[in-house]
């Protein structure tokens, strides 16, 4: 176990060791990794990294094919590692606290990860008595160990069982009433999981049903193929909420609601998170692949599109909303690409202007929630610009209604429906909606995501199957 020989006030030699044992009693050494914190602090700075500059991701693999020495010394140059951004385990940070109100010094120690990181972490919290590091991952120099074994009062030590300490030294078991329990091996709740997944947004995923209703393809093979479609897509999208809640992490430990995510709040530890993504991708690609080839090329266009916004096109003001209309719109060409019908334009044209307009009150309702003068994290808008957003909504939900009657008076109704007049009795409806969401997001009554505030609210599924019967009976 590496002893404590650097003071927190910055690197040194072994000298505050020697003052402290003079000055305290039995001192407490606590280990960084699953015990000050509830993720590996490797893979902390890694994403920290990625999510700052996604090109780093190169370098990262190529230091990781190189060694752990190599990739902790690029970790340790890292210009973006924020240790204010960390999961630190709450109930460790209390007993140590605890030990210091005793009078006994706490000492932070690691043989794993380079000094600039570790005193980093020390520095942060401002805790601890002294702290000490391995220097590209070797293990301390003689003097530090001798300090250790020669304490005479020995020391309580806080970390992994596996550790080999010295003479002298007590190890505190991580589930005893003396200390935290942290770090334990229990399994992850299914409903931890399922928050990790986003499997409540799966149903937004239901866009891809949208062709085969419109298109009147009501047999049960496309039934059946558009379901397998939407399971691709639920798949392939709770992947991509999964990569961008590694590459936000650091910054939903400073919001308010995103902070209780599972892998920000430590629940899940990001390897896991990796490996369940690496599932889920590969199950989303094999039942597109089953579903056809051309439906497997909207899918990985779909991936790719939101890859480069959880990287680069959300922090864009504006071009960020623009994607998320391309994103739902994408589902819907999806749909009809699975069941090999004609992409209606008319359909592609109100897609597109209806999730614009969705996407824009998502974002109007995260600035009416900041504070004046903030500015919204990961966000390229100012408080000032909720004026605009609302009348770019508002404008971009009227439009699809102008879409959608321009639809009515079209030939292709004409080919669809036998009573295509009685059609107009939907419009009265879709624009009470438009406004009414308008309305509700200015009133603050919209929590976050409209679409998913749209599926919980009972006037929203009485307009939408208002409008079902009234083109049933317009068939």
């Amino acid at each position: 176990m590496p002893l404590p020989y650097q003071d927190t006030t910055g690197p040194g030699d072994a000298g505050p060791l020697r003052d402290a044992r003079m000055r305290g009693g039995r001192p407490l050494v606590v280990d960084v990794d699953d015990v000050l914190m509830q993720t590996s602090l490797s893979s902390e700075a890694i994403w920290s990294e990625i999510a700052h500059r996604p090109a780093a991701a190169i370098a990262l693999a190529a230091a990781v094919l190189r060694g752990p020495a190599e990739l902790k010394r690029r970790l340790a140059n890292s210009a973006h590692f924020d240790p204010a951004r960390l999961a630190y385990d709450t109930e460790t940070v209390a007993y140590m606290l605890r030990v210091l109100g005793e009078g006994r010094p706490v000492y932070l120690a690691s043989d794993t990860y380079d000094s600039a990181l570790v005193g980093a972490i020390a520095q942060h919290l401002g805790v601890f008595t002294a702290w000490t590091a391995s220097a590209d991952g070797a293990r301390l120099d003689p003097e530090a160990m001798s300090l250790l074994q020669s304490w005479s009062q020995g020391f309580d030590y806080l970390g992994h069982d596996s550790e080999v300490l010295p003479a002298g030294a007590t190890r505190i078991p991580r589930r005893s009433p003396a200390a935290p329990s942290v770090a334990t091996s229990d399994p992850v709740g299914w409903r931890v999981w399922a928050k990790l997944l986003r499997v409540h947004q799966w149903a937004k995923n239901a866009l891809v049903l949208v062709p085969m209703l419109t298109a009147h393809q009501f047999g049960l093979w496309p039934a059946i193929t558009a379901l397998f479609a939407a399971l691709a897509f639920s798949l392939g999208a709770s992947a991509a909420y999964i990569l961008n809640d590694l590459v936000d992490v650091s910054a939903d430990r400073a919001h308010a609601t995103t902070r209780e995510r599972p892998i920000a709040s430590g629940a899940i530890a990001p390897a896991q998170a990796i490996a369940a993504m690496a599932l889920l991708l590969i199950g989303a690609i094999t039942i597109a692949a089953v579903v056809s080839p051309a439906f497997l090329g909207v899918l990985a266009g779909y991936l790719a599109l939101t890859t480069a916004y959880s990287f680069r096109l959300k922090r864009l003001a504006l071009l960020d909303v623009v994607t998320l209309a391309v994103l739902y719109t994408i589902r819907v060409v999806a749909g009809a690409v699975a069941i090999g019908v004609a992409m209606s334009e008319w359909l592609f044209a109100f897609s597109l202007f209806i999730f614009m307009a969705l996407a824009l009150v998502k974002r109007y309702v995260e600035l009416d929630r900041r504070s004046s003068g903030d500015r919204p994290l990961s966000r390229d808008y100012q408080p000032n610009d909720r004026a605009m957003i609302a009348v770019l909504a508002a404008a971009a939900g009227f439009n699809a209604v102008v879409i959608f009657t321009l639809y009515i008076s079209s030939d292709a109704v004409r080919a669809l429906y036998g009573h295509p007049q009685i059609m107009w009795a939907s419009c009265p409806v879709l624009m009470y909606w438009v406004a009414r969401v308008m309305l509700f997001a200015q009133r603050g009554l919209i929590d976050d995501d409209p679409v998913i505030f749209a599926l919980k609210d009972r006037v929203s599924w009485l307009a939408l199957g208002t409008i079902g019967a009234i083109m049933l009976a317009a068939m």
